[in-house]
């Protein structure tokens, strides 16, 4: 995509610690002393851990201390406060999903979309905290760099699967359909995440499922559409 939001959202957790994290502190007797990075990392997964069940304007420094078992003077040595650590956090959730979410680059469209999809909720499952702190609230309204943060996964996940589908620009219905596609596939992971009560390969085929019928819905307002669905089913039965 060239320079994009996202690669400014993850250059912010970055500037969170830049010329800060000189030192190493231990965390506590008999604790292995942790480079500088690794200290980092661990307070941001605490801070994952409680952004992910509360709102940030209800989590103190002291309480993402006490959950990563560091003082709170080590915060803020290594953040400056909390939302240079909210922000941090937040763009190493993104930074990670970005990376799981590179588009494979062999199959049919569907195909791609699939293992696309499969990546996703790979995410999903195994950086809980991270996903849910990413959709879940956040500061206000998600303005400024927490928004770019956001914005710019969304971006990135409707550029991918532009790209599996061979679609270089969408025509509005299409752009307008694949986000709401989107939301229903993020909506999707918080509750899977919640309830777990449906297998995940079903919870996975089933949005695949979804968002070929709402290809087949928007080709009724849309030829450029409905040329892609028509493609998308003979490719699949091909």
């Amino acid at each position: 995509m060239g320079p994009s939001r996202l690669g400014y959202a993850a250059q912010v957790g970055d500037r969170a610690v830049a010329g800060k994290a000189r030192s190493r502190q231990s965390g506590g007797r008999g604790r292995r002393r942790l480079s500088v990075d690794e200290r980092r990392d661990e307070l941001i997964e605490a801070a994952l851990q409680l952004f992910s069940t509360r709102s940030p304007e209800d989590i103190s420094i002291d309480d993402v201390a006490a959950r990563a078992g560091a003082s709170r003077a080590l915060v803020y040595h290594y953040f400056g406060g909390k939302y240079e650590l909210y922000i941090a956090a937040l763009a190493s959730a993104a930074k990670k999903l970005s990376v799981l979410l590179e588009p494979p680059t062999e199959g049919k469209p569907l195909d791609r979309l699939r293992i696309s999809l499969r990546r996703y909720f790979d995410f999903v499952e195994s950086h809980a905290a991270g996903y849910t702190a990413l959709l879940r609230g956040g500061p206000a309204d998600r303005s400024g760099e927490a928004g770019e943060i956001v914005d710019g996964i969304r971006q990135l996940l409707l550029d991918r699967i532009l790209h599996s589908l061979d679609v270089e620009t969408p025509q509005p219905i299409l752009r307008i359909t694949l986000r709401a596609w989107m939301a229903a596939v993020e909506t999707a992971g918080l509750d899977w995440l919640e309830n777990r009560d449906v297998p995940r390969p079903q919870l996975e085929g089933l949005l695949i499922d979804h968002l070929v019928v709402m290809f087949h819905a928007a080709g009724r307002h849309d030829p450029g559409t409905g040329r892609l669905f028509d493609r998308l089913a003979q490719e699949e039965m091909g």
